[in-house]
């Protein structure tokens, strides 16, 4: 039987986004059943203080909508490109840094924007960094990165993972 699908999410400094975005993925998946299933880890292009939790801002954000937000930043790897089916980036900026990283078209082809998958999106500009913003912009990050969160999982689970064009 094979293993779990690996999915790895990817923002700037695995503070804010990308541990966000491995929390609500991991919690979706298991109020689903689908636990084991799917594993989930989060890394960031440019991380200045490795092991450090996520954002106290993201964190008090997180904790009003009832998820305790945890994880510990680390900085991606090239070994990455091999141990996750799937790299979900935060925004272009981020995509653009993996997408340079890769090794050849085939790991590139794992790399794909977060925002793809959030019905409201509108564009695949990515997820804002509330980095230097107030609660109001952890709170926006907050939502998009659900819904975004919540589209993958659906896609995924519709049988889409081998369609190259995510809806949205």
């Amino acid at each position: 039987m094979p293993g779990p699908t690996r999915i790895l999410f990817v923002c700037y400094a695995n503070l804010i986004r990308s541990p966000l975005a491995e929390n609500l993925f991991r919690r979706f998946s298991e109020e689903a059943g689908l636990g084991g299933k799917y594993a989930c880890d989060s890394a960031g292009t440019s991380v200045y203080s490795p092991g450090s939790s996520p954002h106290p801002a993201m964190r008090k954000t997180a904790e009003s909508h009832g998820l305790a937000l945890s994880g510990q930043a680390r900085a991606f790897a090239p070994a990455d490109f091999e141990r996750f089916d799937y790299i979900l980036a935060a925004d272009r900026d981020v995509a653009a840094d993996l997408r340079g990283w890769a090794p050849n078209e085939i790991r590139r082809a794992k790399i794909r924007l977060l925002s793809e998958f959030d019905p409201q999106a509108g564009s695949r500009a990515g997820i804002p960094d509330p980095y230097g913003g107030g609660p109001g912009a952890f709170e926006a990050t907050y939502q998009a990165v659900e819904r975004s969160v919540r589209g993958l999982l659906e896609w995924l689970e519709g049988g889409q993972a081998g369609d190259p064009a995510p809806r949205g």
